[in-house]
């Protein structure tokens, strides 16, 4: 049984309090989490919203699901479980044919180059 909305194509203005005000009127809404940038601060343009029962995510797809919310025709579904992500790269010593770097200057033996 999900109970969890992901609501995309959001107005970057748009608030969690707004999001609350809407999703009310398809029932109890009990969280909403509006995905912001974390060097800006600003929104995503989505955001996910959890209901209190199965039904009323049903009504709340039905109801908002393209939808003019803030001047955009806004996107309502179930939310999918997050699929995991690859590795970054950040750790260099872990990468395929990796360790560290070798940093030592090339040139062989008797060279006079540094």
């Amino acid at each position: 049984m999900e109970t969890k909305l992901f609501v995309g194509n959001l107005s970057y203005d748009t608030t969690e309090q707004d999001l609350n005000d809407l999703f009310s009127q398809a029932g109890t809404v009990k969280s909403v989490s509006l995905i912001t940038d974390r060097m800006t601060g600003r929104s995503k343009g989505f955001a996910f919203i959890e209901m209190s029962s199965q039904s009323e995510v049903e009504q709340a797809i039905k109801m908002f699901n393209g939808a003019n919310f803030g001047n955009r025709a806004i996107k309502v579904d179930i939310a999918k479980e997050r699929e995991p992500r690859p590795y970054s790269g950040f750790d260099r010593g872990s990468r395929q044919g990796g360790g560290q770097r070798d940093r030592r200057r090339r040139g062989g033996p008797g060279s006079n180059r540094y």
